[in-house]
């Protein structure tokens, strides 16, 4: 029996029962069947070392008890969407809370929308998590799936049993701005010039405008203010943005920019090291805040002053969505999760 997988047949003819009893052991449909059955065959299930079919088991159930996560493999990734630092954490906090609740966690990459429908029914799942993916027509993707879902940063108009997931772009930005900018000249007002750095002129990098990114530079350019910002809007691959940076980077160092805001810890760290390698010392020549606070922020040298974002409650509070939507109950159809500023050497009092 070790060598050969053990069938629900040979558990039935070792107990003088019918497979069809067996299965429906294993099935959890045990209403018909007396205790001291169900007993019997759980006793040789587990002498015999069965092994089930799990997907086949959780497929003819109500509830799969599976969540499925769908992560946008946009260009930018290269391919490497699973190593970002933002859906590594994200994933992470997910994997966790499902244990917690003893749901199992199914993860796809796409950059095809289309894909989305057939992965959810394929696989009878109890809900969804979107990741990535920004102007969607989710109310036409919701009505081509009977499950609830839940989009990280959507932007879309409300539908229902669809949730936007989504923390405080704006406000993160707007933190970001206010920490690096130039006291106001004079005493009183409120100000709290500790908390103030003096920098008056400032670079916004993203790869785009639109969406969370535009939220998270109009934030920082109005906390800003009177200070003046310069944009960048980088491309999308490694190779493409080490030839943009090398392109304009005597422009950078003529136009007296002190400090650089990053959408992401990733870009952030990034430019950090194109400007090492340039002999830029940070944070005595450029400071430099990213957004997300991922592990590559603190592990960076020196280590990365960012707006940080709780995975674990957007996690949480996900599942707690899913489940309830499951169960009939109405859930607000966007949620916004705070977000706050983590100081580390990257930055300091000019």
């Amino acid at each position: 029996m070790a060598q050969n997988r053990v069938r629900i047949v040979d558990v039935a003819d070792s107990l003088g029962l019918s497979t069809a009893t067996v299965s429906k052991v294993i099935h959890g449909k045990t209403k018909k069947i007396s205790d001291e059955t169900v007993k019997r065959v759980q006793q040789e299930l587990e002498r015999s070392g069965y092994i089930p079919n799990m997907a086949g088991i959780l497929l003819a159930r109500n509830n799969s008890r599976i969540i499925g996560v769908v992560v946008n493999d946009h260009v930018k990734y290269e391919g490497r969407v699973l190593e970002d630092g933002f859906v590594m954490s994200s994933l992470n906090a997910l994997s966790h809370e499902v244990n917690e609740k003893g749901y199992f966690l199914m993860i796809k990459t796409t950059s095809d929308i289309s894909e989305i429908p057939v992965f959810a029914s394929m696989w009878n799942m109890d809900g969804l998590i979107l990741m990535g993916f920004c102007e969607v027509d989710y109310e036409k993707l919701r009505n081509q799936m009977r499950i609830s879902f839940v989009v990280y940063d959507g932007y879309f108009e409300k539908c229902s049993k669809v949730v936007n997931l989504v923390i405080n772009h704006y406000d993160g930005g707007y933190q970001a701005g206010k920490y690096l900018k130039s006291a106001v000249s004079g005493k009183g007002g409120g100000v709290d010039y500790l908390k103030e750095l003096g920098h008056e002129k400032a670079l916004c990098i993203a790869d785009n405008f639109i969406c969370m990114d535009k939220e998270r530079i109009e934030g920082f350019r109005k906390a800003f203010e009177p200070g003046e910002t310069l944009r960048w809007e980088i491309p999308k691959t490694e190779k493409e943005r080490m030839s943009f940076y090398d392109d304009k980077y005597t422009q950078l160092l003529k136009s007296n920019v002190t400090a650089v805001f990053a959408v992401s810890d990733f870009y952030a760290v990034e430019f950090m090291k194109f400007l090492q390698e340039k002999n830029i010392r940070i944070p005595e020549d450029i400071q430099i805040i990213g957004f997300d606070d991922n592990m590559a922020s603190r592990e960076s040298n020196p280590s990365l002053t960012t707006i940080h974002q709780e995975a674990a409650l957007r996690a949480k509070t996900a599942i707690e969505c899913l489940e309830a939507m499951r169960n009939g109950v109405e859930c607000e159809t966007e949620i916004v999760l705070p977000v706050g500023l983590i100081k580390r050497e990257s930055t300091r009092k000019l």
